[in-house]
């Protein structure tokens, strides 16, 4: 049942032959990577007016387009350090690749869970976003924004876990219109002002002073517009050959989109006076631009869409660094596992669950979500850069110079970002930021940590090499089956006990005499020459009884022998089924292989119904 619904929602397996089908070329590379840094228009002009408005009223305008002006420029610097990177290290894994082969281990692990951290902040910013556009039109929607928020992180999920190809079909083209949208308004609002139109002027107060702090508090809440340029840098490997070429394309395409949309919102935000409150700004701009016709929600619509959307950027982005992170052995090696439909699908779950635990806690709220974000994927930028600068000096190739100027420079403006991001919001959760990074990065080195010392003690010396050592000698092979009770599941572990070994021993462990009298007198009906070992435990335990008993001179075992011990199991045919026992075999079985001179085999047996 599980496995056919799994086919209808994702669809069927992929062969691995089938990768290179799965890749997307700029065309569709374009709107599934660049959907988060287009989609801040929609919220990181309105997060500088925030900021501004309440204390420069009408200045606040003037302020806003110097700020973006700020933004914009620190955009181009990352768009050409980042094609350094893209074509530098063609193999994706941006940041944390760049910091650990450059900078060493720590700062690797550390730009890697950086941006992590600042990819499930993505989607969980985004789809609240967005969903907070949506109520804005639809007020009526208001008390399900949680709910809706949820829904919609599921059906991000779902598309992505149908693969690559087919997420950037189902992503691609609301990118394409949204897009085509902000531009038509672009163009229509220039062309009111031009024509005579003059825009109300709302009845807002001065409350204070311009002050260096509120200029970089509103620049760090403007900065959340620069999250996802790093995402082409890290999925490069998912681009069409030449994917170097495809993923520069996008990259400088991304910057170019970006520039026209962020820029001509803000201007226009200026001129039509545009105030923040209980609607979304751009979704103010739509309905002063168009009035309440098909053009104003067709704008609400596609921002709405976009803003969901822009969370794709980090599930393009997050499973693919979890990949690379997983093979240099810092997160889980089941995170660099593909899925059935070819796609990073462990992480892509991760990614979903802990996105919604987070609009769970947060109630959705953007408010209070924006004061976690952009600060990860900043020290990302940092420490990228700083390992691109470093790379060129020692390097000293071709213009190097130049090319180390471009990441020098970016390293110093993004270092910047990163001091006045945490010294203005960190009473508004970048302080919980700055305690988990360390705490990720700490527990990855565990990770990392706890692999090596697993290699170590696995690798094979050459004491293990010789032929009659790995032979062995099976004419002496201890069994003991544990029987809970005799039937024809442990009848089965018997036979086949008796198929591998002379030297088998049966044993059940009973908590009443009464009960061990009934598997005595039910074992003497079997006529085996098994022999059966029955011991009392006062306090219902099972595993200590048969260790006591392998150590007893009754056994008269031998330090250095192996004993196999082989477990009964019987296999339901339904998977709610086995709610309904208690499993004991799990338990024993998982005590069990704490010994290393104890082999574990399970004998099954098939329930017909």
């Amino acid at each position: 049942m599980f496995n056919k619904i799994k086919r209808i929602l994702i669809g069927p397996p992929l062969k691995n032959e089938a990768i290179q089908g799965e890749k997307y070329g700029v065309l569709w590379g374009l709107p599934i990577l660049a959907s988060d840094a287009i989609s801040s228009v929609a919220y990181a002009i309105e997060e500088i007016l925030l900021a501004l408005i309440p204390v420069l009223a009408f200045a606040s305008y003037h302020y806003m387009l110097l700020i973006c002006g700020m933004i914009l420029s620190l955009l181009v610097i990352l768009v050409f350090s980042y094609s350094q990177t893209i074509e530098k290290y063609p193999n994706g894994g941006g940041a944390f690749v760049v910091a650990s082969d450059n900078l060493g281990r720590t700062a690797g692990v550390t730009a890697g869970a950086a941006l992590a951290v600042d990819y499930i902040l993505t989607v969980a910013v985004s789809v609240s976003s967005g969903v907070e556009q949506l109520t804005s039109a639809f007020t009526v929607l208001k008390p399900y924004t949680v709910l809706i928020c949820v829904g919609l992180v599921l059906l991000l999920m779902l598309g992505n876990l149908r693969g690559l190809r087919e997420s950037s079909r189902i992503f691609g083209m609301p990118t394409y219109a949204f897009i085509l949208g902000i531009i038509i308004m672009i163009f229509a609002g220039f062309m009111k002002i031009k024509s005579g139109y003059v825009p109300d002027a709302p009845s807002i107060k001065a409350t204070g002073t311009v002050s260096m702090f509120l200029i970089l508090r509103a620049f760090s809440n403007g900065c959340s517009a620069l999250t996802g340029v790093e995402a082409v840098s890290n999925a490069v490997p998912n681009f069409k050959e030449p994917s170097v070429k495809n993923a520069k394309r996008v990259l400088f395409l991304l910057g170019i989109f970006v520039l026209i949309t962020f820029s001509g919102v803000a201007t226009l935000v200026s001129m039509y006076h545009i105030v923040p409150g209980n609607s979304a700004v751009i979704i103010q701009l739509a309905e002063k631009i168009f009035g309440r016709n098909f053009a104003f929600y067709y704008v609400t619509v596609t921002t709405f869409i976009i803003l969901i959307i822009a969370s794709n950027t980090a599930y393009a982005g997050f499973p693919l660094l979890m990949s690379v992170m997983a093979k240099s052995e810092y997160v889980p090696r089941r995170l660099g596992m593909r899925g059935d439909r070819l796609s990073y699908s462990n992480g892509i779950v991760t990614l979903s669950v802990v996105a919604i635990a987070l609009i769970v806690i947060f109630k959705a709220r953007v408010k209070s979500l924006i004061g976690l974000y952009a600060i990860g994927v900043f020290i990302s930028f940092t420490l990228s850069q700083t390992g691109m600068f470093k790379k060129w000096h020692k390097e000293k190739g071709k213009s190097w110079k130049a090319k180390a100027a471009i990441n020098g420079i970016g390293a110093i403006a993004t270092l910047a970002v990163v001091v006045i991001i945490s010294f203005t919001k960190f009473s508004e959760g970048a302080w919980a930021v700055i305690i988990v990074l360390p705490i990720a990065v700490w527990l990855m080195l565990q990770i990392k940590k706890h692999y090596e010392a697993v290699a170590d003690q696995l690798r094979i010396n050459e004491e293990d090499i010789g032929t009659d050592e790995i032979r062995g000698n099976y004419n002496n092979i201890r069994v003991i089956v544990p029987i809970e009770s005799v039937n024809r599941s442990s009848v089965q572990a018997l036979r086949y006990a008796q198929s591998i070994s002379k030297n088998v021993v049966a044993f059940n462990v009973s908590i009443d005499e009464e009960g061990a009298a009934k598997v005595k007198k039910k074992y003497d009906m079997l006529n085996i020459s098994i022999p059966l070992v029955v011991q009392y435990s006062p306090y219902r335990q099972i595993v200590e009884p048969l260790l006591k008993f392998i150590d007893s001179e009754e056994y008269n075992y031998k330090k250095g022998e192996i004993i196999t011990v082989i477990l009964p199991q019987f296999i339901v045919t339904k998977s709610w089924h086995q709610i309904l026992h208690n499993r004991t075999r799990v338990f024993v079985e998982k005590q069990l292989l704490k010994y290393k001179h104890i082999v574990v085999a399970t004998m099954p047996y098939q329930l017909t119904r």
